[in-house]
């Protein structure tokens, strides 16, 4: 489950995705380009790729490919299928799709999902 954000020119504050620990602050949202990914390392040892489109929503899922076991979905490149927001794997070219995280290619296979949300600088300074 991904929570939209406004457009892209409006975005500040910090992106955060939610983790089993709560709200974890990953990056300044101006430092998120659009169709670009980045990758975040999780307090529990697993990797996140986050990823803004270019109607400014935010999502988050696993960066790990599922396919290879290398930790390159930030990498990849960002469509739409369908309606569907989607990253295509750098390496074998399967295409997840950003907002649950399924596979497009497969649909017996899947990578995490995280919510992902903006907190203001205000929030965060409380």
């Amino acid at each position: 489950m991904t929570d939209l954000t406004p457009p892209a020119a409006a975005l500040s504050g910090t992106v955060e995705l939610r983790t089993a620990d709560g709200w974890l602050a990953v990056c300044a949202a101006d430092e998120l380009l659009p169709g670009r990914g980045v990758a975040a390392l999780l307090p529990d040892g697993r990797q996140a790729a986050l990823f803004r489109d270019r109607s400014g929503r935010l999502y988050a899922i696993g960066n790990v490919d599922p396919f290879t076991g290398a930790g390159v979905l930030s990498h990849g490149l960002v469509g739409t299928h369908q309606d569907r927001t989607y990253v295509a794997s750098p390496l074998l070219k399967q295409r997840f799709d950003l907002a649950d995280g399924r596979c497009l290619d497969d649909d017996t296979v899947a990578v995490d999902s995280y919510p992902v949300r903006v907190a203001s600088a205000a929030a965060i300074a409380r």
